[in-house]
């Protein structure tokens, strides 16, 4: 039987696997320290945005990723709201060597997440009764280049000690 399943071969011939196991929201923020006073302004706001991802691995192959994404508006010089998010998923994932594991958590996974939390990081906004981010589109994949690049930069300018005999 279980010759049929896998077509004859063993599991580690079957080559890479991916699939997202579950989504969710592991924590959700929302604060409007000006309420309701901040609603009879004029509405010039401005936005920052942090956003940081982190994983970490399970039983077997699987792994939670977490996508946070902070942001604080103001308008003028008064915070207008505060709203926080972290999206996670569980991703099961065989079969990749270092580098594609290290893409995959840091990059592809992100990218899956994102769409997730900008929904709900706009759901929650619009609840507090002030207009959607609409967050722009993120290339995961540009950032993590950057964040490799740095890292190599970092390692390359620490100096090795010399060997000893």
């Amino acid at each position: 039987m279980t010759e049929q399943a896998t077509n004859g071969a063993a599991p580690s011939e079957q080559g890479p696997q991916f699939s997202l196991q579950r989504l969710y929201v592991r924590d959700l923020s929302f604060e409007a320290p000006k309420s309701p006073a901040i609603f009879r302004q004029e509405w010039t706001p401005s936005v920052a945005l942090d956003m940081n991802t982190r994983q970490r691995p399970l039983e077997g192959d699987f792994y939670e990723v977490v996508l946070s994404l902070s942001v604080t508006v103001k308008n003028g010089e008064e915070v207008a709201f505060i709203a926080e998010i972290q999206q996670a998923g569980i991703f099961l994932i065989q079969g990749l060597d270092a580098a594609s594991m290290s893409h995959t958590l840091g990059a592809y996974c992100p990218n899956i997440l994102f769409p997730y939390a900008r929904e709900t990081m706009d759901s929650l906004v619009v609840r507090g009764s002030f207009p959607a981010l609409m967050l722009a589109p993120v290339n995961f994949d540009a950032l993590y280049a950057q964040e490799l690049a740095r890292i190599q930069a970092a390692e390359a300018a620490t100096p090795t000690p010399a060997a000893t005999h």
